[in-house]
């Protein structure tokens, strides 16, 4: 139904979306999840043509919408978008919100458009609401109206951007309800959301964005249980993450540690897990993996803190031929990282330069 390629969008010197592609079916619900600042707004707007993307093409059912012959108001009658914020029309009732557009721009009659308004806001259990006016409603029922407004329409997608955002807690469940059932009636929909337990409940496929693409796609299961890349694991699993960048034997090991250090206080590490961090940094990387290894520059060092678990863990990439620390070591400094480390493992690996990985893990 959607099929986006090579989709870019620049602002001035801010680029939120680099190398946009997807395939979206009819019927699918598809949740775009990752960090603020990485496009998925964006990536909506685009799709509706709030915004023109800088590049790339969209097409809805075959139709190429970034062609500038695209009727973009036909395009929109197909299309409805749930927003943040609820940009409901102060000065009209519940009703005359939901009837406003079927009237004005479907030809619909008055009676038509109030019995389906009526219809939509019994699904949305808002009925005995239809007289009141927004500033008599809640967020959550805002919310509400909003989507039973943008179902006014009938619509083929739905594109809902962060629409639990702006509410209270105690209000987000009952929007998410809604949406929910929309779902289990096949809706075509597509779903910007911080909510992860909804997003994994409710969704045929995650988006996973970063880095201006949708770095990792796949089913709920995939992404929330079995994640392949580091950068989704980092996110679902909610770590708190250190990197470092090692390009040559004379970096500031100095700096390094010190960095170590206030990242560890700063996340509430005790000073036992600090300190073994620095000596594993000090006694693998430093003291095996630059004395040893040929040529493994770059190295890319990561620390990784999950607060829930209270675990920590070590991950160094590096460049060269196969070269495994752990095996290089004398007893003594071998007996040391055991001390130190939970479990400990080096493989081979081919991720951009590196093709070397070993990963320690600490646990408080």
């Amino acid at each position: 139904m959607i099929s986006i390629h090579h989709l870019r969008k620049e602002y001035g010197n801010v680029t939120p979306l680099k190398d946009v592609n997807a395939e979206i079916e009819k019927g699918e619900v598809i949740s775009v999840i990752g960090p603020s600042g990485t496009g998925k707004s964006t990536l909506l707007r685009c799709i509706n043509l709030l915004e023109k993307p800088t590049a790339g093409e969209i097409l809805i059912d075959g139709e190429a919408i970034t062609d500038p012959k695209c009727k973009v108001h036909l395009l929109r009658r197909r299309m409805g978008m749930v927003f943040q914020s609820f940009n409901l029309f102060n000065h009209m009732n519940i009703a005359e919100n939901i009837m406003f557009a079927p009237v004005r721009l479907l030809g619909k009659s008055r009676q038509d458009a109030y019995d389906r308004a009526m219809e939509l806001l019994r699904t949305v259990g808002l009925a005995d609401k239809a007289l009141s006016y927004p500033d008599e409603l809640s967020g959550g029922q805002k919310q509400r109206v909003a989507i039973a407004r943008t179902l006014a329409m009938d619509p083929e997608i739905v594109l809902f951007d962060e629409p639990t955002s702006a509410l209270d807690p105690t209000m987000v469940s009952e929007v998410l309800t809604v949406i929910r059932k929309l779902a289990q009636e096949g809706l075509t929909m597509m779903i910007v959301t911080h909510e992860m337990k909804f997003a994994r409940d409710v969704s045929t496929r995650v988006f996973y964005m970063d880095q201006g693409e949708i770095y990792e796609e796949g089913s709920a299961e995939d992404i929330f249980d079995h994640p392949k890349k580091e950068r989704t694991r980092q996110f679902i699993k909610h770590l708190k993450v250190l990197r470092e960048n090692i390009t040559s034997r004379d970096f500031d090991f100095i700096g390094i540690n010190g960095r170590i250090e206030e990242f560890g206080r700063h996340q509430m590490m005790s000073q036992r897990t600090i300190r073994s961090l620095q000596l594993l940094f000090e006694e693998v990387c430093v003291g095996t993996i630059l004395t040893g290894a040929a040529q493994p520059f770059p190295i890319d060092l990561t620390i990784e803190y999950g607060s829930d678990d209270g675990s920590a863990s070590m991950i160094i990439k590096y460049s060269g031929p196969h070269f495994d620390p752990f095996e290089a070591m004398d007893s003594i400094s071998l007996s040391l990282i055991k001390g130190l480390a939970a479990s400990c493992s080096a493989e081979a690996i081919a991720d951009g330069p590196f093709s070397n990985r070993i990963h320690m893990r600490i646990q408080e």
